[in-house]
């Protein structure tokens, strides 16, 4: 939270990567998902802040039972366990959908910065997934590894804002300055264009900077 009013207060001064925060996880899984290794990815995701966003979709009832279970067992005795137990209890959801798919849509819908599959035959989804900051795929690919040490940047866009942005990457730190150099004679077609628009939006200084370099001589 205090990094994220840090950058507010100088943004605009100095460019800054991103407004990054709470944290989210969506968890996809069905009927083949172990209830306890699912229950300890939605807690260690809670863990981080009390606004954190511990969200599971599942296929299975039975699951979905289990795992309110396990997260039951699984937070006593924790460090964090008020945090753990805030979060979930003020953010987190456990949700009952149809079939993978439905919650796919779901998922777009929400633009998690994390999306965990922990389904059967996860792959034969990754082309449906259009809205997140980051996948992580199997039961063996927790989002855990990917805060410390899996390769990808972790810093990844919240809020939704994965509908239009990606991870943080190198593109984000490099500024880039374009160079115009026409020929007069490339300059001649394009001015015909440019002085249409112009006069269009009655910028006519914009205009007549365009047509008295077609009458110069060289």
């Amino acid at each position: 939270m205090f990094v994220t009013i840090a950058k507010k207060e100088v943004i605009g001064t100095v460019d800054i990567d991103g407004i990054f925060g709470p944290t989210e996880t969506v968890i996809i899984a069905d009927e083949t998902t172990n209830p306890t290794i699912c229950a300890a990815d939605l807690i260690a995701q809670a863990e981080h802040d009390e606004l954190a966003s511990p969200i599971l979709l599942t296929t299975s009832r039975s699951l979905a039972e289990n795992v309110k279970k396990e997260l039951a067992k699984q937070i006593t005795n924790l460090k964090k366990q008020t945090i753990i137990e805030k979060s979930l209890e003020n953010q987190g959801l456990i949700a009952l959908v149809q079939n993978v798919s439905e919650a796919i849509t779901l998922a777009n819908e929400i633009a998690p910065e994390h999306l965990c599959l922990l389904v059967k035959t996860p792959e034969i989804y990754l082309n449906k997934i259009k809205n997140a900051g980051g996948i992580f795929v199997g039961e063996y690919s927790p989002e855990v590894l990917g805060d410390y040490i899996a390769g990808p940047s972790h810093v990844m866009p919240t809020g939704g804002t994965a509908r239009y942005r990606s991870c943080l990457g190198v593109y984000d730190f490099i500024k880039s300055t374009p160079i115009v150099k026409i020929t007069r004679s490339g300059y001649q077609d394009l001015a015909k264009t440019a002085e249409i628009i112009a006069n269009a939006e009655g910028l006519t200084a914009h205009a007549s900077a365009l047509s008295i370099r077609k009458i110069l001589k060289k």
